[in-house]
């Protein structure tokens, strides 16, 4: 087929084009130089984060304190130019107050459920974020349809809403796997910026070639969204746990796995949120013991590589 104009590509999809040349940054290197790698990546700084609230003994319905957010905000501070919350109620609307003071920009979400009265409470808490200059991006809502929480007319209500009361230049979007965004190209048209959720792990995906399949990933999305922008909200590789098929939680696997993504995006100026910041105990009831493993810090906050 011959060259259209028609057919030309996005400057982000050129640039995502040529990325993948090189699908693997780190295949086969001693644990020495991959921490040397690590460290620096954590000196010189990369996107952003995805912001863990809870030490041991807490989960989400407790309200958090802003002196415990203060504290965790601190250590990420160094480090990451980006956040990303994920509701705004019960101590998470001082995450989006404390970044704005450390100097952090903000990716603040209202966790929408089928709890029509904390959705109620979430819509208004990031609506009036928003209008008070908290919130650089919108989301509204984390893998509702993976959850099937709510009808999807009823998200793409909250979204319109949340569209005509804050300031016209802050994006507005919806989080969920990356293969929504093409189930739902209605949605995908709603959303003013493309929030994709990309893991290789829970697709049992090995780790030699876990950095691949998250580049198809990311470019279903970026087809999906037709000249958009797509952000990846979370991707990330759990250090210790139980084999998923071929996806094995360990040490070294996800030292590699946050190692190159890192590098990767860099290169092909994608900004991504890495999951997670902080170890967090509860999601062991959910995931099972390999929830509890997600973070770059531990429960305690010590750094993990």
């Amino acid at each position: 087929m011959s060259y259209r104009k028609e057919q030309q590509v996005t400057a982000q999809q050129e640039r995502f084009l040529a990325s993948i040349q090189n699908l693997d940054f780190v295949p086969d290197v001693p644990l020495e130089e991959l921490h040397d790698l690590f460290n620096s990546i954590m000196k010189d700084g990369f996107h952003g984060i995805c912001f863990s609230m809870y030490e041991d003994g807490q989960e989400p319905g407790d309200n958090i304190t802003e002196e415990q957010v203060r504290r965790r905000m601190k250590i990420l501070k160094p480090h990451i130019k980006w956040v990303r919350s994920f509701s705004c109620i019960e101590g998470n609307e001082f995450v989006p107050k404390v970044a704005k003071e450390l100097g952090i920009k903000t990716l603040v979400g209202a966790w929408i459920s089928d709890d029509k009265e904390k959705n109620r409470e979430e819509l208004d808490a990031l609506i009036k974020m928003a209008n008070d200059g908290l919130v650089d991006i919108a989301a509204v809502g984390n893998e509702v349809l993976y959850r099937n929480d709510i009808p999807l007319e009823e998200l793409k209500e909250h979204i319109k809403e949340v569209k005509d009361t804050i300031p016209s230049h802050i994006p507005v979007g919806y989080v969920d796997a990356y293969y929504e965004f093409t189930v739902h190209p209605d949605l995908t048209d709603m959303c003013d910026v493309i929030l994709s959720n990309c893991y290789p792990f829970w697709e049992k995906c090995h780790q030699e070639y876990a950095l691949t399949h998250m580049q198809q990933m990311y470019g279903q999305a970026l087809n999906a969204g037709r000249g958009k922008k797509v952000i990846i909200t979370e991707t990330g590789w759990p250090s210790k746990g139980e084999n998923l098929g071929g996806a094995e939680p360990s040490y070294e696997n996800a030292l590699k796995y946050f190692i190159n993504t890192q590098l990767w995006c860099k290169k092909a100026g994608i900004e991504n949120f890495y999951f997670s910041s902080f170890d967090e105990s509860w999601k062991v009831g959910d995931e099972g013991i390999v929830g509890a493993y997600w973070g770059i810090w531990d429960k305690d906050e010590k750094l993990k590589y």
